[in-house]
């Protein structure tokens, strides 16, 4: 989820989750009425995971690091799921991320990961300046008012207190409503919108304003917006898949059907080959599982919350230029122009080119993925114009990944609605008898490559008896 300058102090992630009822994933996941008569694996039993993403993965590599047998199946014909990470062919050297993109501060486990892979994250935070209305401002000196920042210090330190009920009433007002009544400028509510909007994926007039609170008081000074993968997040996938055993990983394996008889799972996938485990980690994302024939039936209300959370539609646009004329190499904008979203992907990569990504979502998004190349050129220059005159001569490619007509996804990460984060996140969470279920859609850390991680390995955890 892309996440904008913070404009909040930072709060500890760990202690506000003790403060709140908010639990964190290993709590949501682990007491759930369905863990009561759970069985950890035995000796030589067999795990099958759908999904060779960063949940899948992460789940594969928890269970063999302790010798279990795991085997992987995974639709597409590359592993890393939501993980996209791209070089243009004028300069292989840079490169860009169209889909996952940080590591944030307060992500322990990727953190972890890591570390234990081997593998180096480097710095990658912004100073976002701004562009309203043709104004220009600078990150030092904002255009939203500078009350704000007290009042929304006041509604974390209100929220703190709240009882699970308050905070469920919270659940079925939206941010935008909220905010307006909570005597919000205009002024301060573009900016909100426009600043919010891009960590959801959708207008905060459709986002909890609990949902809001909540995400702002966990994340760290830059919003986790704080690190990336040394050499791309594919070396992240590629690290975790060597020690899987790539022998391990299946691709193009479309599940067609799940069929659950006495403690065998058994997976049908649309080449009509057949695989049979004793527990099966589904991490798939819940387009593409609403897809999946059970049998038994899924349950009704586990059939309908498949149905009722969406993903957010973003593009990631990522534009190659002869040279970096920004100058900064921490140049971030936000702006209400069709650019929404600008910020520089290739710092710490040395060359005389350069990188910027165009980040736009909704309406926004779905309208730019239908425009050709041309017309997306002539957006990128009317968007950095007011700030850098005609950039259009040093624009050497564009490339752009529209995740809305995602075949898998249909969307960028979940996006949930008023009144779905306590009406349909635990439905979506519970087990089915031996399948068990990961995922950003149902983590603490949602929107995240840490949300699927966590989600992962802690369900691979608790098959394991830990």
């Amino acid at each position: 989820m892309a996440r904008s300058q913070a404009i909040l102090e930072y709060m500890q992630r760990r202690d506000f989750l003790k403060k709140t009822s908010l639990l964190a994933t290993s709590a949501y996941l682990m007491h759930l009425p369905e863990w009561n008569d759970f069985e950890p694996l035995r000796k030589g039993e067999q795990v099958l995971i759908l999904g060779a993403g960063i949940a899948g993965l992460t789940a594969a590599y928890t269970l063999s690091k302790q010798n279990v047998s795991v085997k992987v199946l995974e639709a597409r014909t590359r592993i890393g799921g939501r993980i996209f990470t791209y070089s243009f062919p004028q300069n292989t050297q840079l490169h860009t991320e169209l889909g996952a993109e940080w590591v944030g501060e307060s992500h322990n486990v990727m953190k972890g990961l890591c570390q234990e892979l081997g593998l180096t994250l480097v710095k990658h935070q912004f100073q976002i300046d701004w562009l309203l209305g043709n104004k220009f401002y600078k990150a030092e000196n904002p255009p939203f008012s500078k009350e704000l920042n007290s009042k929304l210090q006041k509604f974390f330190a209100d929220f703190l207190k709240m009882s699970e009920k308050q905070q469920r009433k919270l659940d079925q007002i939206s941010w935008w409503r909220f905010l307006i009544n909570n005597g919000f400028s205009e002024i301060d509510l573009a900016c909100r919108e426009l600043n919010d909007s891009t960590d959801f994926g959708e207008s905060i007039r459709f986002i909890s304003a609990f949902d809001a609170l909540s995400e702002y008081a966990n994340s760290s000074e830059y919003n986790e917006m704080d690190y990336k993968i040394q050499g791309g997040n594919e070396n992240f996938v590629k690290a975790l898949a060597q020690k899987i055993g790539n022998s391990n990983i299946l691709t193009g394996k479309k599940v067609k059907t799940i069929r659950q008889e006495g403690k065998k799972v058994q997976v049908t996938c649309g080449d009509d080959s057949t695989y049979q485990a004793d527990k099966v980690i589904c991490t798939l994302p819940t387009y593409a599982l609403s897809q999946v024939q059970f049998e038994p039936d899924l349950p009704e209300n586990k059939k309908l919350a498949l149905e009722q959370l969406q993903y957010a539609r973003i593009i990631k646009m990522a534009v190659l230029f002869r040279e970096r004329f920004w100058q900064k190499d921490n140049f971030a904008l936000c702006t209400d122009l069709e650019g929404h979203f600008v910020f520089h992907t290739t710092q710490n990569q040395p060359s005389r080119q350069g990188i910027l990504h165009f980040y736009t979502i909704g309406d926004k998004a779905y309208s730019l993925a239908r425009q050709n190349k041309e017309t997306r050129k002539k957006i990128v220059v009317q968007t950095l114009e007011p700030l850098f005159g005609n950039v259009e001569p040093l624009i050497e490619d564009i490339v752009g990944y529209y995740w809305g007509s995602d075949a898998y996804t249909q969307g960028a990460y979940a996006l949930y609605q008023l009144g779905q984060w306590f009406g349909i996140r635990n439905v979506l969470a519970q087990p089915f008898k031996n399948i068990f279920f990961a995922g950003e859609h149902i983590a603490d850390w949602q929107g995240f490559m840490e949300g699927a991680a966590q989600t992962g390995k802690e369900i691979a955890e608790k098959l394991l008896g830990k």
